[in-house]
């Protein structure tokens, strides 16, 4: 925590060159000093103007419900590359008002993972390596994003009328303090984080409860209590949500177990004294977040799979950096919580299932499965 506490002051972010290329230098994770809080305002902007709205609350719930449907005729299904449409379908739909029918969700979803696999590869510009490949397909991102924006600025010109509501690229757009490459790059990174990582943070959830009998039940238990004080065929709510507190330890556990980011890069700026190291200037830092979430001494059993040790959430968020610390602490992890527990409120309801028995988690460096999460299924009625 000293590291992430102190950047701005003792460190600075320091990312390599593949991801200055791929990402662009208005990317919130690359982007430092007033730019940084500019950015990351709007997008706080965006997750407080959403997370409660009653529309991202009926899309989540909706969609959720239309995956489950779509599995009832499967014995198996890939539980990771379904979810991954799941909540990148949720948040293009909030951000660009893109349907679940439109074909462009699957265009974006392939050029997302082209996108992020250039993340962590050696930048050699040739044809056919992930870092063109991910160079190209954030060009076609940012050409679709932009083209939306001229279409609606043409369109206000124009004076034409649009029957769909609001979005918030309506709410960037009228953000004249933003030019046109912050604006894309503000979709871009609301979308990479609000769909990979909360995807991956549903798949694990599922994986660990899948070796977790009990823990499944007592959230089955919890789902049912809320289920049984709602009308036949009534959707979930804000009231329902804040009822989810098992859920809710459910995901900090896995988010503590998973460790979906594993470090971030920095860079010492002054010659520092910590402790009896002494860090020179310039030196690349790189704190671990797995040796914090799996250390011994700070968690008991620290590889067992436990939500009841987040029963005393202010004690163990003492403990976990699942969302960072510091100036750089996600702004988006409570949004991306939201989704997943309206999923599991219905998953864990309609729905038995296994997974493989040498299915696991792996670090590739983002977490993977080594069987993209198999799940056998089985409705519950």
């Amino acid at each position: 925590m000293f590291i992430l506490q102190n950047e701005g002051k003792l460190f600075t972010s320091d990312y390599p060159k593949a991801m200055h290329d791929i990402l662009g230098e208005y990317s919130l994770l690359l982007a430092t000093g007033e730019i940084h809080r500019k950015l990351k305002n709007v997008i706080i902007s965006f997750i407080n103007l959403t997370k409660s709205k009653p529309e991202f609350l009926l899309c989540a719930e909706n969609l959720s419900i239309s995956m489950l449907k779509s599995w009832k005729n499967c014995r198996e299904i890939e539980f990771h590359k379904e979810v991954k449409m799941f909540t990148l379908s949720v948040m293009v739909n909030q951000l660009l008002s893109i349907k679940p029918e439109d074909p462009a969700r699957r265009y974006v979803l392939k050029d997302f993972l082209s996108y992020m696999k250039g993340f962590i590869s050696l930048p050699i510009p040739l044809p056919g390596t992930a870092y063109t490949n991910a160079i190209k397909a954030r060009k076609r991102l940012s050409a679709r994003v932009m083209g939306m924006i001229k279409q609606r600025e043409h369109d206000e010109e124009e004076m034409k009328k649009s029957l769909r509501e609001e979005d918030f690229l309506d709410v960037i757009m009228s953000n004249e303090d933003l030019n046109y490459e912050e604006k894309v790059s503000i979709v871009l990174d609301i979308l990479l984080g609000g769909f990979e990582t909360s995807a991956t943070l549903l798949s694990l959830v599922v994986y660990f409860l899948a070796n977790s009998p009990n823990f499944l039940q007592k959230l089955k238990e919890e789902h049912e209590a809320i289920r049984a004080n709602k009308g036949d065929g009534e959707l979930l709510n804000w009231e329902g949500y804040q009822k989810m507190e098992f859920t809710q330890c459910v995901m900090s556990e896995a988010l503590r177990c998973g460790n979906i980011v594993k470090t971030v890069h920095r860079k010492a700026t002054h010659d520092i004294k910590f402790k009896e190291y002494v860090i020179p200037k310039g030196w690349k830092v790189f704190p671990i977040f797995t040796a914090v979430h799996l250390d011994p001494s700070l968690h008991e059993n620290p590889y067992e799979f436990n939500p009841m040790r987040w029963t005393d959430k202010g004690k163990m968020n003492k403990k976990t950096t699942a969302f960072g610390g510091g100036v750089r602490v996600c702004p988006g992890g409570e949004l991306g919580k939201l989704q997943i527990a309206f999923f599991l409120h219905h998953l864990v309801l309609s729905y038995r299932w296994k997974i493989k028995s040498d299915e696991m988690p792996i670090a590739h460096p983002y977490v993977e499965f080594k069987r993209g999460m198999l799940l056998e299924i089985v409705p519950t009625s």
